[in-house]
């Protein structure tokens, strides 16, 4: 009875040296390297530099293909080197548009103001309108305005008077000009004083008149 309980002692014994860690294969238990990695808290990625490129969205392309990355629109080339994207110049986007798209390569402009801005006020496209008595403006489908100004004549008088709602200058007295102070009617002589008689020039108004002198009244006094 005492052999068999020294027998199992031993027995006993043994077993535990049988498992130690000492004595386990790394290999047969993969989860705890699993486990040292995870608690590193590194994530271990593949590595693609001259072999392919990688998205933004985790996809890998063959070398020489052609893709759209995430962060651009444009088409790109993968290569040893990376992705090689198209630079295209892109049609410059309209001052006035007031919706733009980013889905292409280039930005486009889906909607732009169906009207014209022009001091303040508002025009519908093709709108034809004379913000001054001068000047005539349309509203182009460019939403830009286009105004011509009226090219007066040259009044034929001293004394033009804008009236309201006219572009140019009108001679309400008729032509006339200066003979020296004073204003006098074309078409007549006028005497200006006791020797002078004026007339204004034909057809240049703004010149001064042209002056005779006759016999002066004060000489017949003396």
């Amino acid at each position: 009875m005492a052999l068999r309980i020294h027998e199992a002692s031993i027995l006993l014994f043994i077993i535990p040296t049988l498992v130690t860690p000492a004595a386990l294969n790394h290999e047969d238990y993969p989860a705890d390297e699993g486990d040292q990695t995870s608690s590193n808290d590194n994530l271990i990625f593949d590595d693609y530099r001259g072999k392919g490129c990688v998205d933004d969205s985790g996809f890998v392309y063959k070398l020489g293909e052609r893709f759209f990355p995430g962060h651009s629109n444009c088409p790109c080339v993968c290569t040893e080197d990376g992705p090689v994207c198209d630079q295209p110049e892109c049609p410059k986007i309209h001052p006035k548009c007031t919706k733009v798209e980013h889905n292409g390569c280039c930005p486009e402009c889906k909607e732009v103001k169906n009207f014209c801005e022009y001091h303040g006020k508002n025009y519908k496209i093709l709108e034809e309108f004379k913000p001054s008595p001068c000047e005539w403006c349309r509203c182009e489908p460019s939403n830009e305005v286009h105004c011509v100004v009226a090219d007066c004549a040259v009044p034929e008088c001293v004394n033009p008077v804008y009236e309201p709602e006219q572009c140019c200058p009108v001679c309400k007295n008729g032509p006339n000009c200066f003979a020296g102070t004073t204003i006098i009617p074309a078409g007549i002589e006028v005497k200006v004083d006791d020797c002078n008689i004026c007339h204004c020039h034909n057809g240049d108004w703004w010149k001064p008149a042209q002056c005779s002198k006759r016999e002066c009244q004060g000489k017949q006094a003396l």
